[in-house]
């Protein structure tokens, strides 16, 4: 089944202006020249001789991409100036939207019939100008048959060309062959990671993960404290929550207690009132009868009269 092209990438070849004990830089140009939005990654042989920045991206319809490929300094030529490492380029569409950090290491396996196109660079490398070279089988000192420019003639993102070495991928076998088999490997790390793996820095770094480690273990101590202090106050709360509620209920029951007084109190109060009333109505009955009859005994005195 034949597959549309992905992409175009310039140069074929990765050219370093090679000096002992100095770095070189080469860039890489990547035109997307599809309608789709394609990812790529980078994979090398030697991984901890070059640093690719970045070395996995994301490439918008008919626009371009550069990343630039560091060699690390080397303290020794290699015998004629031949250099077996390689580079290979995988491209693979993704949908619109996706990001750099939610490229899946899956994304460029070739499962289920999955078609990821790739690219393989070759490293040529070039003895700088008026420059002779030892070459060690023999002795002898030659110049350099043809001087060639270090950088090619490609635009690449400013201050990245004396970025420090850097691990980019896993290390392939050694025949330099690229098969679907081989381990996946190992996005690049930064330069700053780099500078901490280095053999000056192995003491220090020792040091910085003991005393880390020690305050890990100070901090969980403090947690742990602090968390078993956190649940006896919780439970003390708990309990005074619950003496509230039983005080609350208890308060409640003496208020309807107290209700139910009043109204028997307004009863009595009721009856008393009309108690004193009917006895005021007999006292005072007897007392009109006896005035009435002095005042009738009075006028029929005055009549005989």
């Amino acid at each position: 089944m034949t597959h549309t092209q992905l992409v175009e990438i310039q140069p074929h070849e990765l050219k370093f202006t090679f000096e002992v004990k100095k770095q070189s830089s080469c860039a890489v140009h990547i035109a997307n020249i599809t309608d789709q939005h394609v990812a790529f990654k980078v994979k090398t042989t030697s991984p901890k001789k070059y640093c690719v920045r970045p070395n996995i991206g994301v490439i918008k319809p008919k626009s371009t991409y550069d990343f630039t490929v560091t060699m690390q300094a080397q303290r020794t030529a290699p015998s004629d100036m031949q250099c077996k490492d390689k580079f290979l380029i995988q491209c693979a569409v993704v949908p619109f939207g996706t990001s750099e950090e939610e490229i899946p290491p899956s994304m460029f396996n070739k499962d289920n019939g999955k078609y990821v196109e790739e690219c393989k660079l070759k490293v040529v490398l070039v003895s700088p100008p008026h420059s002779p070279v030892l070459q060690p089988a023999n002795g002898i000192s030659k110049q350099g048959a043809s001087i060639e420019t270090s950088m090619q003639q490609e635009k690449f993102p400013s201050g990245v060309e004396n970025l420090p070495p850097a691990q980019t991928v896993v290390e392939n076998n050694k025949d330099a062959d690229f098969d679907a088999e081989e381990e996946e490997p190992i996005l690049a790390k930064t330069a700053e990671d780099v500078k901490l793996n280095s053999p000056k820095n192995m003491e220090s770094n020792t040091n910085e993960v003991v005393k880390s480690r020690d305050l890990n273990t100070e901090t969980k101590s403090s947690l742990t404290k602090d968390f078993e202090e956190l649940k006896s106050k919780i439970n003390s709360l708990d309990l005074q929550l619950i003496e509230a509620e039983y005080i609350i209920a208890k308060l409640k029951e003496e208020k309807l207690g107290t209700m139910k007084d009043m109204e028997i109190l307004k009863q009595e109060l009721v009856l008393l009132r009309t108690k004193g009333v009917g006895k005021r109505a007999q006292v005072g009955f007897p007392l009109f009868l006896c005035m009435v009859a002095l005042i009738c005994l009075t006028i029929g005195y005055l009549v005989r009269a």
